[in-house]
């Protein structure tokens, strides 16, 4: 798979996830007690043997670069293998880029330069697993100009695109309506390199009109015009377990369900595949521990993700999640909650069906997630009643 680059957009900032969102992109947001959702795509890319990555981002930026400085300095350059963060090139463009075109676009010399034969385009905010080397191998059997995965089975909002085939499999209509039974576009598209490039200098005002994603755009236009052959995601080939789980990370309620499918007795997703790790970086923390208060009370812990240097002290955390360096201090009850690093709950809080941002310190006996009309005041909730708390709130 050396012969393929990876191109994964990570510039998206929708503000259907606002607050998690207001200094990160979506591709950085924290997963699952110690991921990052771009982890997922870099460690299909990882395992499935491509070593040349592009991840496009255009604006909040940092969290993303230092993740990808600090937990993905794998690859050898020597051995011509790299991930490049590519900002956008300002200085050519005073329109702001608001599509993965306007980012591609500004970066075609460097597809231009690439050596490869082919380009596989990704999302760095959906979360499933993938073998794209198994999909590179149908592409190239089925001799189409391009192969873009599709799925049956996923977990998004309303934003997305279903794809209407023929009778051989090929692409004939892309449509914005979404149901049940429909087949999605999951956003990856192969394809040869100087075809990419091509297509994209021809069908140049169109694709500036559109805000789809670039495989979405590129499909639309050109199903008509050339061979575009669906790969069906969740087979048997490839070296990947076959869970079927696609996640489009694109609201706060698809964010709060697919971090609680982890909890579930058999999880959606199968992040304990022993030969398809999740990378990412290791933060250096003690050990995460449960210890009774001062009053004997034990600190409890039941069905829930705990990540390192997290302290349960005499607290109560229930089905959910606790990233790195949490605090759950006596007589705290936490439940349904997704709890960010360095968050800091004093004794007698009681959280649920709740999102705490990082460095947050919740004070004695406040309650989260009890009183929804309450929380409207000061938090944002979703449709379904997640609370959000943004980072370094004042509770005063």
């Amino acid at each position: 798979m050396n012969n393929c680059l990876a191109i994964i957009f990570a510039h998206d900032e929708p503000e259907s996830l606002l607050p998690l969102v207001n200094e990160r992109v979506a591709a950085a947001i924290p997963f699952a007690g110690k991921y990052r959702n771009i982890d997922f795509s870099l460690s299909n890319c990882l395992h499935s043997g491509i070593r040349n990555i592009l991840v496009c981002t255009y604006q909040k930026y940092y969290s993303l670069q230092k993740h990808l400085r600090d937990g993905w300095s794998v690859f050898n350059p020597e051995l011509s293998e790299y991930i490049t963060v590519v900002p956008p090139q300002v200085a050519l463009t005073t329109k702001p880029p608001v599509s993965d075109f306007d980012l591609i676009s500004q970066q075609l010399y460097l597809l231009e330069r690439s050596h490869t034969e082919y380009v596989i385009l990704l999302n760095g905010a959906h979360i499933y697993r993938m073998d794209y080397s198994a999909m590179l191998d149908a592409h190239i059997e089925s001799s189409a100009d391009m192969s873009l995965a599709c799925t049956e089975t996923f977990l998004t909002s309303a934003n997305c695109h279903t794809i209407i085939t023929d009778e051989k499999n090929r692409i004939t209509q892309v449509s914005n309506a979404c149901q049940d039974d429909s087949l999605l576009s999951m956003g990856v598209l192969i394809c040869n390199r100087e075809q990419l490039i091509e297509k994209i200098k021809l069908h140049q005002e169109a694709l500036t009109k559109t805000s789809n994603s670039l495989s979405a755009a590129l499909v639309t236009i050109l199903c008509n015009e050339i061979s575009i052959n669906a790969y069906k995601f969740g087979g048997h080939s490839g070296r990947v377990s076959p869970d079927n789980y696609w996640a489009a990370i694109d609201s706060i309620d698809t964010y709060y369900t697919a971090n609680m499918d982890l909890l579930n007795p058999e999880p959606s997703i199968d992040i304990y595949q022993h030969d398809w790790h999740i990378r990412t970086y290791q933060q250096q923390t003690p050990p995460a521990r449960t210890v009774p208060d001062q009053y004997g009370n034990e600190g409890i812990f039941i069905n829930s993700i705990l990540a390192g240097g997290s302290v349960i002290e005499g607290g109560s955390v229930q089905h959910s999640i606790l990233f790195p360096s949490v605090y759950v201090g006596s007589e705290a009850f936490v439940e349904n909650a997704i709890i960010f690093d360095k968050v800091r709950i004093e004794s007698g809080a009681k959280l649920k069906n709740c999102i705490v941002e990082k460095h947050n310190f919740i004070p004695r006996n406040e309650e989260i997630g009890h009183d929804l009309d309450k929380d409207r005041k000061r938090f944002q909730v979703t449709e379904k009643g997640i609370v959000i708390v943004p980072p370094r709130f004042n509770f005063e």
